[in-house]
């Protein structure tokens, strides 16, 4: 028998591919009603990883627990991206989307 050569994504290797996703988009994000450049998005998402891994156990979990909002005001983060502004929730779970059908 032959082992399949092609290795799924880990969830960790999904994770890190978001975080990557967000510093390089280039797009601003609102957080708590105050406007931060990709690459502070993606610190800010690298701490609260670092703070929340058991939150973490998916690239699910860690969008919809650690990445798409406030712990401490309950408020959504957005991405604003060529002028639009998306739920970083619905953006990034796009994004996973899109790299599972790779």
């Amino acid at each position: 028998l032959c082992a399949n050569p092609v290795q799924a994504n880990t969830s960790e290797d999904e994770i890190e591919h978001l975080i990557e996703f967000v510093a390089a988009s280039g797009c601003d994000f609102e957080r708590n009603g105050t406007i931060h450049t990709s690459e502070g998005a993606a610190k800010h998402m690298r701490l609260k990883l670092s703070n929340g891994k058991r939150y973490a156990s998916t690239a699910e979990n860690f969008i919809d627990r650690l990445a798409s909002g406030s712990s401490w005001t309950g408020k959504n983060y957005y991405a604003i991206c060529d002028g639009k502004r998306i739920k970083s929730k619905d953006w990034l779970h796009r994004e996973l989307q899109d790299i599972r059908a790779q």
